[in-house]
């Protein structure tokens, strides 16, 4: 129950961080761009404990989930207003939900007057408001990449080393079941050799060995000759000859998985056969394969939003009726504490403590991308529904140009108010039914 706890505790302290980051990308460029910032809190509703530097109030909230800055001028004035008003709004999407009302608006725009005209955000040029909105999300973007380099080159990620653990008694079909007696059939070439479990394949005829994908390879290309094998046993350097014997094998793609036909029928090639398993184990990587895995990270939490009203109809069949809940689906707050705790507290077989803390950290890293590309959504009160707005102001501004007309001014993205309450209601039914889902269909790890 304390490692649950803990494991709790470790997710929630990361996602809070990776918030407060998130507003510190917005917090930043505001301030360098001049625009005045009242507030930067974490969390939202009632202020626990706040402290004011200069003429920023920097606290945090009684609920701790979410987190916004607040600057004046985030809408221009309303046609009729005097020049010079100034409306107040904030970044985070949970504080606008709470503030909706135009009262609110009103009184904190109160407490400016004209002389703060050019120190407004809808003061700012297209490029810097673009700045300072994606600020936020691009934060996200490097905790989660951040995360992978430790991750990749860390902790490692899973591959087979050539450290064997197994040795075959005997050279069986390849689809044979792994229950099938070796009585009649010729004994593994690498039994044969005198090769244990616990050596390390060195050198195989003259082929440096590296990674289990170079065992496959020298292996393969040498069926039916005798070749050296150079290995380590106990600190204690080794050479045994071995005969790969002449075998149909499946055939393997780039990945190393086997190919099969349209009929699920294994492909198979006459090639070297010796008898050994790699062991699985987290293995440091280069740097190099970052791009990808944040590129496929990217993709699949697109193809999430973008599929987000379906997967949330099916998580709503998972929690009020009998289907099964889809693990690569949205989960909430709920859910992803739930799973820290069950990864904290894990006690199953190869689940040490580095898998552990390389589970934990790839959990934050999906995450921040999740952030990253939710709060890109083009709507309100996302921070995509304000980049929007710029840059839907800065083409106005270019056509106008183009056109020979004068300025437009600055996009009133405050008109898109009958979006904006669309959207909060959404998220906040999005909320509740994960929060039911993840109580009565949570997602496990280890189900």
């Amino acid at each position: 129950m304390l490692l649950f706890v803990l494991g709790v505790l470790v997710i929630a302290a990361g996602l809070a961080l990776s918030i407060a980051l998130h507003e510190v990308g917005h917090l930043v460029p505001a301030k360098l761009f001049g625009v005045r910032v009242t507030q930067y809190m974490i969390g939202f509703g009632p202020t626990v404990l706040s402290r004011t530097r200069g003429e920023t109030e920097y606290g945090l909230k009684a609920i701790p989930l979410g987190g916004y800055i607040r600057m004046i001028g985030m809408y221009p004035p309303h046609r009729g207003e005097p020049e010079g008003t100034i409306r107040e709004d904030s970044t985070g999407l949970l504080q606008q939900v709470t503030e909706l009302s135009e009262d609110a608006k009103a009184y904190d725009s109160s407490q400016y007057g004209p002389e703060d005209a050019g120190r407004t955000f809808v003061a700012l040029s297209v490029p810097r408001k673009l700045v300072v909105m994606l600020g936020g999300p691009s934060m996200n973007l490097l905790i989660s990449l951040l995360l992978m380099v430790v991750l990749v080159c860390g902790i490692g990620l899973p591959a087979v080393t050539p450290t064997v653990q197994s040795v075959s008694e005997c050279v069986v079909p390849a689809d044979a079941p792994a229950d099938v007696s070796c009585e009649g059939r010729p004994p593994a070439p690498a039994l044969a050799a005198g090769i244990e479990p616990g050596d390390t394949l060195e050198v195989i005829d003259g082929h440096q060995i590296e990674e289990w994908a170079d065992v496959t390879e020298a292996v393969r290309a040498s069926g039916g000759e005798s070749v050296e094998i150079v290995l380590e046993r106990d600190g204690e350097i080794l050479t045994v000859q071995a005969t790969p014997i002449l075998d149909e094998r499946p055939v393997l793609d780039e990945d190393g998985a086997a190919v099969r036909d349209p009929n699920g029928e294994l492909v198979t090639e006459e090639v070297g056969f010796l008898g050994v398993a790699g062991t699985p184990d987290l293995v440091p990587q280069s740097p190099a394969v970052v791009p990808e895995m944040a590129w496929d990270a990217f993709v699949r939490t697109g193809q999430i939003v973008l599929t987000l009203p379906v997967r949330l109809w099916e998580v709503g069949e998972a929690a009020f009726g009998t289907a099964e809940r889809d693990p690569e689906g949205p989960i909430g707050v709920v859910g992803v504490s739930r799973l820290a705790g069950e990864v904290a507290a894990a006690d199953e077989p190869g689940f040490a403590l580095r898998e552990k803390a390389g589970t934990m950290i790839s959990m934050l890293a999906s995450l921040n991308m999740a952030l990253f590309v939710f709060n890109l959504v083009p709507l309100l009160p996302l921070d995509g529904g304000h980049v929007a707005g710029a840059l839907l102001e800065g083409a106005r501004r270019r056509i106008a140009r183009l056109r020979g007309r004068g300025d437009p001014g600055p996009v009133d993205t405050s008109r898109m108010l009958p979006v904006t309450y669309a959207v909060a209601a959404a998220f906040l039914v999005m909320t509740v039914l994960l929060l039911y889902a993840d109580i009565v269909a949570p997602i496990s790890l280890f189900p």
